[in-house]
């Protein structure tokens, strides 16, 4: 449920006609992409068509400052998981 009220009300405030939008811009650019062979997130593509509707309403309308903190959050998974992972891998070459 958190996410799904960010991503409708806090990121920017959604109308139905801009849900619609968001997700029709999101499929098109997931199928442009899947044609090109090229690997893309679904929630990236979604979280980028929502900041799209709002800012085409008008660019105050997007709360940047969350939309920062997302594209953090987005950053740091990365080496987030990767030093996890090899934690996780290295207690199991030790363990077993």
């Amino acid at each position: 449920w958190r996410i799904v009220k960010t991503m409708g009300q806090r990121l920017t405030k959604l109308k139905p006609v801009g849900g619609f939008c968001a997700e029709t811009g999101g499929a098109i650019t997931l199928f442009m992409a899947s044609a090109l062979g090229i690997p893309v997130s679904t929630t990236h593509t979604i979280t980028g068509a929502i900041v799209g509707v709002g800012a085409s309403r008008r660019f105050s309308s997007v709360r940047w400052g969350v939309a920062g903190g997302i594209v953090w959050a987005w950053i740091l998974t990365i080496p987030a998981s990767a030093a996890i992972a090899a934690f996780a891998w290295y207690l199991g070459q030790k363990l077993f």
